[in-house]
């Protein structure tokens, strides 16, 4: 039994695993083509005499869509965190009841907090840069 459910935690690890690198490349990725998008649509409104409110619109549906999908995307990953760190107690709990916790360095579970903070440092500078760089063109 107690092999099952070593099993069970390590194949959930690996679940949440996938999909936080899920979140994190769907962020990347929309967070460069909304750099991309906003920025042709800024060069455009601030090549036209006085703008138009029709790019204005579009840079603003973009931005607040931005900011949504980047918050779900931090969100998630913080929740994945969250199980990481429960399941990784339960498989050090197992690990020390068996006596063979010395295999594995409980410090690990540090860095992996580190890198979900890593990982959020990335996702929220790529969404300032797709917010901030287009209102730049467009403002100037």
């Amino acid at each position: 039994m107690l092999g099952q459910v070593h099993q069970h935690i390590v194949s959930d690890l690996q679940q949440g695993a996938r999909t936080d690198t899920i979140f994190v490349v769907t962020a990347v990725v929309f967070n460069l083509l909304v750099l991309a998008v906003n920025s042709a649509v800024a060069g455009e409104a601030a090549t036209q005499q006085g703008g138009s409110s029709t790019e204005d619109i579009v840079l603003t549906v973009f931005i607040v869509m931005n900011i949504l999908v980047n918050g779900l995307a931090i969100i998630a990953l913080h929740l994945g965190r969250q199980t990481r760190n429960k399941l990784l107690s339960g498989l050090l709990a197992m690990y020390r009841d068996n006596n063979v916790d010395k295999y594995y360095d409980s410090s690990l579970l540090t860095n992996y907090g580190r890198r979900y903070l890593l990982f959020t440092g990335v996702i929220l500078c790529l969404a300032i840069t797709a917010i901030v760089v287009p209102l730049i063109i467009r403002i100037l």
